[in-house]
C-alpha cells in the first residue's frame, strides 16, 4: 500500500513538470514570433561613470562622463560631462583659472591659489593673466563669451584678494598692479571694487618700497633681554591650572588663526634653512617659537630652584601635569605636547627622588596624556582625537566634568599639534613627483596636498570665534622665564640630583623620530573629519612599501654636548617603578618593505663637518645608486651636487660601527635594516675630533637642544 502511494506521488510530479516545461517552451515560441507587450524594466538610480584621460594643447584632463538613468517613462538618460586638470604646462594651468567653472572643475581655483607657490611665482601668474586680459575673447563687450569671461576674471581675483592679499603686498614694486587694475571688467560693481582694492595695495607697496630701512627696523627689532634674576619659578604655583591653560590656549589660538596653510607645504617648509629663505614660512616659525618657549618655561620652572626639596619640586611637576590636562580639556594639543615633551626630557626625566614624591594620580594622568602623542601607527591616536573633536564644541575627555566647568564659556576651537600635518605634507612632497615624464606640472599632487591644507583650514575655522581674556600677571611671569641652553639644563639637573643615581622612571623620553608603519591597519583614523581624502589613500599605499622615520620636516640635531660626562650620565638607567614604556623608544623599527611594486625607504643623512650635525631625510628607491643618493644629499645640505664623486656614503650602525656603501652600488640593497642613519664623508678624510659615530640609540632619544635657544623645530616639526 505504501509502495503504490509513493508511485502515485512520483507520477503526479512528472506530469506537473512536463506541463510546466511545455508552457515555458510555448511561451518562448510566442515571444520569438510576436514579442509580448509586457516587459520587465530594471531601473538603476545610480550614476554610471566613465573616466578617461585626454590631452589637449599642453593640458591633460581627467574626463568624467556620468550617465544617470531616467525614470521608466523618461525617453532618454541624462548625461553629465566634467573635466578636471591632471597635469599641464605652467601657462595652461594659469589660464585654466578662467575656464574651470565652465569645464566642470569648480575646485580648481581654490586648489591652485593654495598650492601654486610650489611650482611658480605670484609675478609669473599675474603676467600670464594680464597678457590674457589684454586680449579678451568675444567680438564685443556685450557678447555672451565676453560676459562669461569677465565673470570668471572677477571670481578669480576676488577669491585671491580675499584669501591671500599678502601675495600682492609682497610684490615689492607696484608696476604689475598698476598694469592689471585698468584691465579688470568695468561693466560690474565687483570689477570696479577689485580695481580700487588693487590700486590701494599698489599705494601700500609704493610706500613700503620708499621706506625699506624703517620697515626692517620695525620687523627685526628684538625685545630687550629680561633680567633672569627676577624670575621666580615657584610663582607658577600661585596660578590655577585652569588659568594657565586658558592663557596658553589664547596664545596658541591667536597664532593658529594667523597661520598661512600653504606655509606648511613640504616644498616650502623643506627650504626654510637655505640661504635667502630666512623669512619663508614665518607663520609656522611663530608656532614653533611658541612651542619652544613653553617647553623652556616648563624646564626652567622645574629646574631653576635647585635648593628646593624633592617634595616641593614634585608640586611643580604636578602643577604642569594639571595644566596639561586642562589644555587637553580645551583641545589645545599644541601646548599639551609641549608640556609633555618637556617633562619627558632627560633633565626632568632623570630626577628620581622628585618623581617618587609625585602624586600617583598625577603620574597616571601624565602617562595617559603621553600616550596621545605616541608615534605608533603614524600618530593614530592624535588623528582619532582630531577626527572626533576637531569641530565639536567641547572635548570628549571626561566630558561631563569639562562641560560642567566650561559650560559658561564660548565654544572652543581645536589647536592641533602642527607637526602631524608638516609630516604628512613633507612625506607627500617626497613621495610624489612634481612633474610627469613629459615635463608637465603634476597638478594631481597639488590636489592631494590641498586635502591636508583643507583639514588645517577646517580647524582654523573652529577657532575664529573664540574669545579669551588676557591675564597680565601670568603674561608677565611667562615673559620673565629665562632661556635655558642644553648645557644649562643638564647642569641644573646635576645639581639637583647627582648623575650617578639611577632614574626610577620607566617612561623613557619621547622619540621624535616618527615611524610610518602600514597605515592600512589603523582603520579610518587617517582620514580626518570623515571626508574622502586621496592623501590618506596615498600615504596608506606608500606605507605598504616603507617603514621609516619621517622626512626633512623632522630633522634631528645630534650635536655632542660640550661636557663629555653629562649626556651619558643623565641617560635613564635602572627603572624602579613599573610604568609603561613608550612604544616608540628603545627598539629599532623594522624597515623591511612589503608587498608588490617599487621598494623605497626614507634614510637620514648628515654631513661629516664640524657643524654637520643636522640630518636631512631622502627617499631612496630600489633603483637608486650611490652617486644619485650622494648628489641628493649634497643638494639637501645646500652643497654642490657636482662634487658627489669626492664623497663616500657610510651607514651608521649600532655600537659605533660603520658600513661603507660601494661607490657604484645600489644603496637600497647594500644598506642593512638595523639603522637609517647615514654619514656623508669626504673621501680620504677622518672624523673630526669631538664627533663620534652616531648609533641608533643616540638618535632615538629626546632631541638635543642647541646652545642658542631651544631649537626643537628640528625634531618636533
Amino acid at each position: 500500500m505504501k509502495q503504490s502511494s509513493s508511485q502515485d506521488v512520483c507520477t503526479f510530479l512528472v506530469r506537473v513538470s512536463r506541463k510546466l516545461r511545455g508552457c515555458y517552451q510555448s511561451g518562448l515560441a510566442e515571444q520569438k514570433v510576436e514579442p509580448s507587450p509586457m516587459k520587465t524594466t530594471w531601473y538603476c538610480p545610480l550614476d554610471l561613470s566613465t573616466v578617461v584621460e585626454e590631452e589637449e594643447d599642453g593640458v591633460i584632463y581627467t574626463v568624467v562622463v556620468k550617465q544617470q538613468h531616467g525614470a521608466p517613462t523618461s525617453p532618454m538618460s541624462a548625461v553629465s560631462h566634467s573635466q578636471c586638470v591632471k597635469a599641464g604646462t605652467e601657462e595652461k594651468l594659469v589660464l585654466h583659472l578662467l575656464h574651470s567653472f565652465v569645464m566642470g572643475d569648480p575646485s580648481f581655483i581654490t586648489i591652485f591659489l593654495s598650492t601654486y607657490r610650489s611650482f611658480t611665482s605670484t609675478k609669473r601668474v599675474l603676467d600670464i593673466l594680464t597678457d590674457r586680459l589684454e586680449n579678451p575673447p568675444g567680438d564685443n563687450t556685450r557678447s555672451q563669451t565676453r560676459q562669461s569671461f569677465n565673470k570668471a576674471v572677477c571670481t578669480v581675483f576676488s577669491t585671491w584678494l580675499s584669501e591671500y592679499p599678502e601675495d600682492f603686498r609682497a610684490l615689492g614694486e607696484p608696476s604689475r598692479l598698476l598694469r592689471l587694475a585698468p584691465l579688470l571688467p568695468k561693466d560690474s560693481s565687483s570689477g570696479a571694487d577689485l580695481s580700487a582694492r588693487l590700486l590701494r595695495i599698489a599705494e601700500e607697496v609704493s610706500e613700503s618700497a620708499l621706506l625699506p630701512k624703517s620697515h626692517a627696523v620695525k620687523t627685526n627689532s628684538a625685545s630687550p633681554p629680561l633680567d633672569s634674576f627676577r624670575f621666580d619659578s615657584t610663582n607658577i604655583l600661585g596660578f590655577t591650572a585652569a588659568l594657565i591653560a586658558e592663557q596658553l590656549t589664547k596664545i596658541e589660538t591667536e597664532l593658529f588663526v594667523r597661520l598661512v596653510p600653504y606655509h606648511c607645504l613640504g616644498s616650502l617648509w623643506s627650504q626654510r634653512d637655505k640661504k635667502g629663505h630666512e623669512g619663508v614660512c614665518w607663520s609656522v616659525r611663530a608656532t614653533v617659537r611658541q612651542f619652544n618657549k613653553l617647553a623652556n618655561a616648563v624646564l626652567a620652572s622645574c629646574l631653576c630652584p635647585t635648593e628646593l626639596r624633592s617634595q616641593q619640586r614634585a608640586r611643580l611637576l604636578e602643577k604642569w601635569i594639571n595644566v596639561a590636562e586642562e589644555c587637553r580639556a580645551r583641545k589645545n594639543f599644541s601646548s599639551l605636547y609641549a608640556i609633555v615633551s618637556a617633562l619627558q626630557s632627560n633633565p626632568i626625566h632623570r630626577l628620581r627622588r622628585t618623581w617618587q614624591e609625585t602624586d600617583r594620580e598625577s603620574v597616571r594622568k601624565y602617562e595617559e596624556l603621553s600616550d596621545i602623542f605616541s608615534e605608533k601607527d603614524n600618530y593614530s591616536q592624535s588623528r582619532e582625537l582630531l577626527k572626533g573633536e576637531g569641530t565639536s564644541k567641547f572635548s570628549n575627555h571626561d566630558s561631563r566634568q569639562n562641560n560642567r566647568r566650561l559650560s559658561g564659556s564660548s565654544a572652543m576651537g581645536t589647536v592641533p599639534y602642527l607637526g602631524i600635518f608638516l609630516t604628512d605634507l613633507t612625506m607627500l612632497d617626497t613621495a610624489v613627483k612634481d612633474r610627469l615624464e613629459n615635463g608637465y606640472i603634476n597638478f594631481d599632487k597639488r590636489r592631494r596636498e590641498f586635502e591636508v591644507l583643507a583639514q588645517i583650514r577646517l580647524l582654523q575655522s573652529s577657532c575664529k570665534n573664540c574669545v579669551f581674556i588676557a591675564d597680565e600677571v601670568f603674561i608677565r611671569w611667562y615673559q620673565s622665564v629665562p632661556t635655558l641652553t642644553e648645557e644649562d639644563s643638564y647642569r641644573l639637573s646635576n645639581e639637583i640630583e647627582a648623575p650617578c643615581e639611577p632614574s626610577p622612571r620607566g617612561l623613557t623620553p619621547t622619540v621624535i623620530i616618527t615611524e610610518c608603519p602600514d597605515l592600512s591597519t589603523s582603520g579610518d583614523s587617517d582620514s580626518l573629519f570623515d571626508f574622502p581624502s586621496p592623501v590618506n589613500h596615498l600615504l596608506s599605499k606608500l606605507a605598504k612599501h616603507m617603514k621609516s622615520p619621517s622626512v626633512s620636516c623632522l630633522d634631528v640635531d645630534t650635536s655632542p654636548p660640550t661636557n663629555d660626562s653629562t649626556p651619558a650620565a643623565l641617560t635613564p638607567s635602572t627603572p624602579v617603578k613599573s610604568h609603561r614604556r613608550s612604544v616608540s623608544c628603545g627598539n629599532n623599527p623594522s624597515y623591511n618593505t612589503q608587498g608588490p611594486g617599487p621598494d623605497m625607504r626614507i634614510i637620514r643623512i648628515r654631513m661629516d663637518l664640524q657643524d654637520g650635525n643636522l640630518y636631512r631625510s631622502i627617499l631612496v628607491t630600489s633603483n637608486d645608486k650611490t652617486p644619485t643618493v650622494i648628489s641628493s644629499a649634497l643638494e639637501k645640505h645646500i652643497q654642490d651636487p657636482k662634487e658627489a664623486s669626492r664623497y663616500e656614503l657610510i651607514q651608521l650602525l649600532p655600537e659605533g660601527k660603520e658600513l661603507v656603501i660601494p661607490t657604484t652600488g645600489n644603496v637600497f640593497y647594500a644598506m642593512t635594516s638595523s639603522s637609517v642613519d647615514f654619514l656623508l664623508r669626504r673621501k680620504g678624510g677622518n672624523t673630526p675630533l669631538g664627533l663620534q659615530p652616531i648609533s641608533t640609540e643616540t638618535s632615538a632619544t629626546f632631541p638635543r637642544i642647541k646652545a642658542k635657544g631651544r631649537r626643537l623645530v628640528r625634531t618636533l616639526f
